[in-house]
């Protein structure tokens, strides 16, 4: 239930937020530490780091207006690999800011940095690749782009 309640929370003030540019993009969240994120060790989940990492890209997604794109062309974004390094333990209640910087992209994935703060401090930091499927395979992320330019065009 938090994770529902977590992703209606990010739809909801994505949809009130700035537009973000098409391409290079950053996403930040402020969210808070909460007991259904701990393990036994009573700090953050790692799994639950790339749940976080997922709303990011949500809330860039709907920024950018790609979610109106993928739903009408009946495109489904995937994460196709996805690494960590954890640098200090997130604790219960403790405030963070989880930022997504889509960096780049080449013929097949795009490509994303992640980065989990405290104030200034780096708490944990990843990359992800993902891809847009369509239903005959995978789409070039310049036809994503070039789709989601000429729709933002038409608004």
């Amino acid at each position: 239930m938090n994770l529902l309640l977590r992703m209606l929370w990010v739809w909801l003030l994505s949809l009130r937020r700035d537009r973000l540019p098409v391409g290079v993009a950053e996403s930040r969240l402020r969210l808070i530490t909460l007991p259904n994120d701990l393990d036994l060790n009573l700090h953050m989940n790692n799994g639950r780091y790339l749940t976080i990492a997922d709303l990011s890209r949500v809330d860039l997604f709907l920024r950018t207006g790609l979610v109106s794109v993928m739903r009408k062309e009946k495109w489904a974004p995937i994460i196709a690999e996805h690494a960590m390094i954890y640098r200090h333990s997130l604790r219960l209640f403790q405030r963070f800011e989880a930022v997504m910087r889509l960096t780049h992209w080449d013929d097949r994935y795009f490509y994303m940095s992640h980065w989990f703060l405290v104030g200034e401090r780096v708490m944990a930091e990843g990359t992800s690749a993902g891809v847009i499927r369509g239903r005959d395979g995978v789409v070039a992320p310049e036809r994503v782009l070039e789709r989601l330019r000429f729709e933002r065009r038409l608004t």
